[in-house]
């Protein structure tokens, strides 16, 4: 079992106002899912998304990542892990304008001490598997969208995460360059990714194998997709 979440809730303070954004989830994705999690806005699902990606730390309950039990880590832990375990994928791509796109690859890269000569092997590798190693020295502005998406994908993948973790990643894309970036999804959930992309777009949510939606801070239902 990759993830673990046991009666995780989450509450926001605004003011005198509390707000229950999780309400006791618990769940648990292996390794090699590839999992959707949906649900209308105020669902919960971005909360979710915050604390699966060490982003936000849960109110009360446990999560365990990989068997570490992140309820308890600081914030210098939370930045390790998700540098470690997690490769993120936003709707706004969140690329370094002024650099190329090897560049915004090797980021993460940096981050962790990995040395110069490893770092642009890795990168171009990285870049490789999402079909732009023709375009590593290109900058963002250089780029059509579907291709600074696939940057970012590359980013998430060169650390070589325990999950990539995808927001909405066709948001701001057409639909056909919609259908490339989740082709490469599916190719990175067949070289053994764990796969979870929170999106409200049902037709993106058809590429995973399991759907989990979320209504009320709770799991309405949580479907494993037949054949999968």
């Amino acid at each position: 079992m990759l993830i673990q979440f046991n009666n995780i809730t989450k509450i926001y303070e605004i003011g005198t106002v509390k707000v229950e954004a999780l309400r006791g989830i618990t769940l648990q994705i292996d390794k090699n899912e590839y999992v959707a999690i949906m649900g209308p806005s105020g669902s919960g699902k971005s909360t979710l998304m915050n604390i699966l990606g060490c982003l936000d730390t849960a109110t009360q309950g446990d999560y365990f990542l990989n068997k570490n039990n992140v309820s308890e880590m600081d914030d210098d832990q939370l930045a390790e892990i998700r540098n470690r375990e997690i490769g993120f994928v936003f709707q706004t791509f969140n690329l370094l304008p002024r650099a190329t796109a090897l560049h915004n690859v090797e980021l993460p890269l940096i981050y962790n001490g990995t040395p110069a000569s490893q770092r642009k092997k890795l990168a171009k590798d990285a870049l490789g598997k999402v079909g732009l190693a023709d375009r590593m020295h290109h900058k963002p502005n250089e780029l059509s969208g579907g291709q600074r998406q696939r940057v970012a994908i590359a980013r998430a993948l060169v650390n070589n995460p325990s999950i990539i973790l995808a927001d909405e990643p066709t948001g701001n894309l057409d639909s056909r360059t919609g259908d490339e970036i989740m082709e490469i999804f599916e190719d990175l959930h067949e070289l053994g990714n764990t796969m979870i992309v929170v999106t409200h777009e049902e037709y993106i949510a058809e590429h995973s194998n399991r759907i989990i939606r979320l209504r009320d801070g709770l799991v309405e239902r949580d479907e494993a997709k037949h054949g999968s």
